[in-house]
């Protein structure tokens, strides 16, 4: 056999790179098609907006108006200000608020599946339902409980009008939504527990290390990027949450109106250029969050710090040879 040529060496990953390209280029087609191209479509809508009436020649006009940024200015500034400002302190409240009471409960949750000794599987399995339910169909259940004359009102001995303005609508939408999603955090949660060999734990008992000490020095910063995925797509939904206080609470309800549900009432009043100026807005927002949650707080979402540490040790190791 010939002995092989620097010049094949170095044509080798040139070869691998273009064979990578031929092979991904189906997927990136794909999402070019499903997310590139609506993005744009919508950063070009947000800078018109539509027209009607007559200009100052008494001439009818129709059909959308070029305006830039007009539109943002609108929505920060202008007669649209308070309804947006409103909608986004409310987008904001449900993501903290609620993100944080899911991550304690589904820690909790994952604790109980984890150490659950007899009935392993009907805990976990019972715990995991709500996940399962489709949002919609949890926000009717949740509607029936929140009436008047529902069972909330029954067990707390109330008369509290739960689905109508004011602050008992943002509990009633924090209460269904973690209902439904604090499993899908334990979920996650439970992966990163199981994986902890039993040996720490045992080796932490004969230090005499407490239950509490041992959660707070070896649970937590073992299942901490376990932790961190499950916040960041909960964090991401929440941002983007619509359709269940659209049907719990209702529409246009000051006290749950969030950035989803502004643009698609605009969208619904033939108003594209706002509407997609709020969709502009909280894709960005997303985007902010999400970069700070893998580049800040460490959110390990593709692995790449378990690449990063293998090539590392890889190249000490040849180092050393």
């Amino acid at each position: 056999m010939p002995p092989t040529t620097g010049g094949d060496a170095a044509s080798s990953p040139q070869r691998h790179g273009r064979l990578a390209a031929a092979l991904l280029s189906p997927t990136l087609i794909v999402l070019a098609l499903i997310v590139l191209y609506p993005l744009i479509s919508a950063l070009r809508e947000s800078l018109y907006r539509r027209e009607e009436g007559l200009d100052e020649s008494g001439f009818v006009v129709e059909g959308d108006k070029f305006v830039a940024i007009d539109n943002y200015m609108q929505a920060f500034t202008g007669e649209a200000a308070e309804r947006f400002w409103n909608a986004f302190f409310n987008t904001t409240f449900f993501t903290i608020v609620g993100v944080t009471i899911e991550v304690v409960l589904g820690i909790a949750m994952a604790l109980v599946m984890h150490h659950a000794l007899r009935g392993r599987g009907i805990v976990r399995a019972s715990i995991l339902v709500p996940w399962a339910v489709p949002t919609a169909m949890s926000a009717v259940l949740w509607q029936w409980i929140f009436q008047a004359d529902g069972v909330a009102n029954e067990i707390l001995n109330t008369q509290i009008l739960w689905t109508t303005e004011g602050f008992q609508a943002k509990l009633a939408v924090l209460i269904a939504d973690t209902w439904k999603t604090a499993p899908f955090v334990g979920l996650l949660v439970l992966a990163g527990l199981q994986i902890i060999p039993n040996d720490v734990y045992e080796a932490a008992r004969v230090d005499g290390a407490s239950g509490w000490r041992q959660f707070w020095r070896i649970t937590l910063p073992l299942v901490r990027p376990a932790l961190m995925v499950a916040v960041l797509f909960r964090v991401m939904d929440v941002l983007r949450i619509f359709d269940l206080p659209y049907v719990l609470i209702g529409a246009r309800k000051h006290s749950v109106e969030t950035l989803s549900m502004l643009a698609f009432e605009e969208a619904n009043q033939v108003r594209y250029g706002p509407a997609a100026t709020y969709a502009t807005i909280l894709f960005l927002y997303v985007a902010i969050v999400a970069y700070a949650f893998v580049k800040l707080l460490g959110a390990d979402l593709l692995g790449e710090a378990r690449v990063r540490n293998k090539e590392s040790r890889m190249r000490r190791k040849a180092m050393a040879t």
